[in-house]
């Protein structure tokens, strides 16, 4: 009996370890350490300066025993919530300015950069997650379970101490990168949101967030006036409509002094917006600045706009908002996705950067990857957006670039923002994927400091999440080498990293093809899609327009004319198919089969061979994965292998997929140094229309 209790004991114990060994992710790049001690000294108390103590305290990896002086005080080389970092301290003009240098510090502490006399000042002065949540708690396009803030059932508006701790956590990941705004609910907005019960919500969500310095925003349904408000109209004219919302904003702001303001997605597929009326996106923007005027709220006016119409809908947003330049309110920031379409793999930049010169224009990015392979493919994105904000726009000449047509320096904004489509849920690591937390990370970072480099950032999220100095991080199944951990970790992942995203577009979609996916949760391959009783813009036929000559949406003045929305020399360089760069050809023309690319290969055989190396860099990231097991945890690694192994099988079906449907068109053998499809293409028309979850088994 006694050796029974001995071994039962014995066993509580051992397992006790193993979770207290396992890793979830759910620190994401805060990871617990073994700080030292350190002296805080701060002239003032806030709830912010608090935090920024207590991180020092609990994550020190400086001199034991160090002083570290906290100073809020005016310093004109300083913009907003800008530090400075010395040997003895850190100096702001504000006590967030103080918070986000004490992250800095501890990171640097991590990374091994040099922590004394730097200087660093945000690019953008709101840096938000859009949150694509729904008031019962479901994500559109979240893959990584429900909500944090909206839940289901008859409970679903209490606040409880586990919510209030889950939102601190989530307030204190974004503040330790730099992000001071969060939109809590979707788009495609409910008018419910802006009901009594949600109000009070709200006002409980920002309560916690406020002293990490991020603003709550809420996205708005145009109609709500007459939804919820009792009135026959929701006309942006209106006096009862302006004065609905005036006495909304009211209500709003009583209960939340610093509520930033309202995302608006109107006039864009099927929601109601001020066209409805006869109005233009001005009236209905400039209606809702006004009555957010007097509280300093702001408004962000999506220009994700397209409708049923025979125009090509690369163009629409451009042909909508650029005569209305000029006509917004000072408050009114307009919010333009990074390509012209809709967050494809890959897209050039969308012609409104640069050409609203009188309006404050904002970059819309998604981190939730609904074209990247969700929470299953790694995917890190930080070199897709370095190459849309060094896009050289041309609009004052070479060097205009989207960062700088964006940031204010280029022309003169008052208001400067840049906005993520978040990918965060109720998953224990957050976001489904531990390497899509890279994505949130770096999304924080290029919002405060755009000029950072991929690997630079790939670097600082490894050193963080993986590195020796976290405790979570000391179950290696060896002994701890810094040559040897960065010979066979650091260096091989940052670099599986960096090749992700490339990989992704050279299986799915290369050479600028776009908008092919299946048209079920936009995951898997579906290029034949185009059934007859479909919106043509609603298909893949629309976009690919692959026949017995060639494939490519022709946008140059012999097919839709769109390039005619880009600044000289990009207009000529787009329209020829010579000198149009090969990584968006299809975007910009139709291509003949046998057109002989800068390889000197055929355009079928470019794209089957794009399409094989895409399968083959993901196997190579199996490959790097499987060797860096010694210096991951168990949790993580198998996690991050499972979802390698799951994304090498969906790699596969994309290049049968696209291959034999293309074949169809080229008629001509796929190179025959190509691994032959292993799927026949009726099967896959089957089941590329199951559920994304079919295609990982």
């Amino acid at each position: 009996m006694n050796h029974l209790k001995l071994s039962t004991s014995l066993f509580f114990l051992l397992f006790s370890l193993l979770i207290l060994n396992a890793q979830n992710g759910h620190n994401v790049w805060l990871q617990n350490k073994k700080a030292k001690t350190v002296n805080v000294v701060s002239s003032k108390e806030s709830p912010t300066l608090n935090i920024a103590k207590n991180e020092l305290n609990q994550g020190w990896l400086g001199t034991d025993g160090a002083t570290i002086t906290l100073t809020v005080k005016r310093n004109k080389s300083l913009k907003q919530d800008g530090f400075i970092l010395n040997e003895n301290g850190i100096t702001a003009n504000t006590d967030l300015g103080i918070l986000y240098g004490t992250f800095e510090l501890l990171r640097r502490q991590q990374t091994g950069e040099s922590t004394s006399n730097a200087l660093s000042i945000p690019s953008y002065d709101q840096r938000i997650l859009n949150h694509w949540d729904n008031p019962n708690g479901s994500i559109e396009r979240g893959y990584a379970g429900n909500s944090l803030f909206w839940r289901y059932g008859k409970d679903s508006l209490t606040v409880t101490d586990s919510d209030i701790k889950l939102w601190q956590e989530y307030a204190r990941i974004n503040a330790s990168v730099g992000i001071n705004g969060s939109v809590l609910n979707n788009v495609n907005a409910s008018p419910m949101i802006l009901t009594s019960g949600y109000l009070q919500r709200v006002k409980a969500i920002n309560d916690v967030l406020r002293p990490y310095g991020i603003k709550t925003f809420l996205s708005i349904k145009f109609s709500s006036p007459s939804l919820i408000g009792g009135l026959e109209t929701s006309d942006p004219l209106d006096k009862n409509v302006i004065k609905w919302w005036r006495d909304k904003v009211k209500e709003i702001y009583t209960l939340i002094p610093d509520f930033g303001g309202f995302l608006v997605k109107a006039s864009s597929e099927g929601q109601p917006g001020p066209q409805d009326y006869g109005r233009s996106h001005a009236d209905g923007a400039n209606m809702l600045a006004d009555a957010l005027k007097p509280y300093n709220g702001i408004v962000m006016w999506r220009a994700f706009v397209y409708s049923p119409t025979d125009e090509d809908r690369a163009k629409q947003a451009y042909t909508e908002f650029a005569p209305l330049d000029g006509e917004f309110r000072d408050n009114v920031i307009i919010q333009v996705k990074n390509g012209p379409i809709d967050f494809q793999p890959r897209e050039p930049f969308s012609p409104l950067f640069g050409a609203l010169k009188e309006t404050a224009i904002m970059p819309e990015l998604q981190i939730t990857q609904e074209y990247l392979g969700h929470s299953t493919h790694l995917a890190y994105l930080a070199p897709m957006w370095k190459e849309f904000l060094e896009s050289d726009t041309y609009q004052e000449g070479e060097g205009s670039t989207v960062a700088k047509t964006t940031d204010g320096s280029l022309f003169d904004q008052k208001l400067t923002a840049i906005a993520g489509v978040a990918n965060t849920g109720l998953d224990d690591n957050w976001t489904g994927h531990t390497f899509a937390q890279s994505n949130w990370y770096a999304f924080g970072r290029l919002a405060w400091n755009h000029e950072l480099t991929s690997e630079q950032i790939a670097d600082e999220w490894l050193k963080l999440t993986f590195g020796p100095f976290s405790l979570e991080n000391k179950n290696y199944d060896v002994d701890f080498d810094e040559q040897a951990w960065n010979t066979n970790f650091l260096n091989p992942v940052k670099q599986m990293m960096l090749d992700s995203r490339e990989a992704i577009v050279d299986y799915m979609m290369p050479l600028g093809l776009h908008h092919i996916f299946s048209p079920n949760a936009h995951y898997g391959p579906g290029p034949w899609y185009g059934p007859a009783r479909a919106r043509k813009d609603w298909t893949s036929l629309y976009y690919h327009q692959a026949d017995s000559l060639g494939i490519g949406f022709d946008r140059t003045p012999t097919g839709s004319n769109a390039t005619i929305q880009y600044e000289e020399p990009l207009r000529s360089q787009f329209n020829n198919i010579e000198t149009c760069p090969e990584d968006v050809l299809l975007w910009f023309h139709h291509v003949p089969w046998d057109y002989k690319m800068k390889s000197g290969k055929t355009l079928w055989e470019e794209l089957c061979y794009h399409y094989d190396t895409g399968v083959h860099k993901v196997r190579t990231f199996q490959t790097i994965w499987d060797k860096a097991k010694p210096y991951v945890d168990h949790e993580r690694f198998y996690e991050v292998q499972t979802k390698l192994r799951r994304q090498a099988r969906n790699a596969i079906v994309w290049k049968d997929a696209c291959l034999l449907y293309f074949q169809e068109f080229s008629n001509t053998p796929i190179p025959y140094d190509i691994e032959r499809p292993l799927h026949n293409l009726e099967d896959l028309k089957i089941s590329t229309m199951k559920r994304p979850l079919d295609y990982n088994n």
